[in-house]
């Protein structure tokens, strides 16, 4: 924990954000948020949320649960529909600490995004810079490195890498390295 909000609040570190306000839920002051991911795990297994609206401060989770696709909550200090929708389009975080575990091949987005990727030519594709999903999967949006020598074409082409494994050979955190099987002229 290395900042404060204006509150005077220990900041978290590893903020990661999960989803968004997406509007208010019924009368009585929930809110509805969009989760980056399907299960929304984070989102329903922690209780104290940081948003960034009016500015970053941290709140307390009375009651969430899946609804749809989405997650609604009841958040302590939100009593009623007006004070709920004053929060669309706030950002929702919680720490990366709290996310509950994973087995080994499996990823979260936010460990995914700033990874270089390279093929098994070895040559490097660009940096994921982006996490996308188009229902059955994950894509990732690879974006190529842009250098002053680099062809501006290929320096400003974005690829979009189906998360599946016949594409994903290996995710290396540790080396911060995706390998694909995935050419150059794709």
């Amino acid at each position: 924990m290395t900042d404060k909000n204006a509150s005077g609040v220990q900041v978290p570190d590893d903020l990661a954000q999960v989803g968004f306000v997406f509007g208010a839920y019924g009368v009585a002051g929930w809110v509805r948020i969009r989760p980056f991911s399907e299960d929304a795990d984070a989102l329903l297994s922690v209780k104290t949320w940081w948003i960034d609206k009016p500015s970053l401060r941290s709140v307390e989770v009375k009651q969430s649960k899946l609804h749809g696709g989405d997650v609604v909550a009841q958040l302590v200090g939100v009593a009623d529909r007006d004070v709920a929708e004053a929060l669309k389009g706030a950002a929702v975080s919680v720490p990366r600490s709290a996310f509950p575990a994973l087995s080994d091949d499996e990823f979260y987005w936010t460990e995914l995004i700033g990874l270089d990727v390279e093929n098994l030519q070895g040559e490097h594709l660009g940096t994921v810079t982006d996490m996308m999903s188009n229902g059955p999967q994950s894509i990732l949006r690879v974006t190529a490195a842009t250098t002053a020598e680099a062809d501006p074409e290929v320096a400003a082409q974005e690829r979009l890498i189906p998360f599946v494994e016949a594409f994903i050979i290996k995710v290396d955190k540790e080396a911060k390295k995706i390998t694909v099987d995935w050419g150059l002229d794709y």
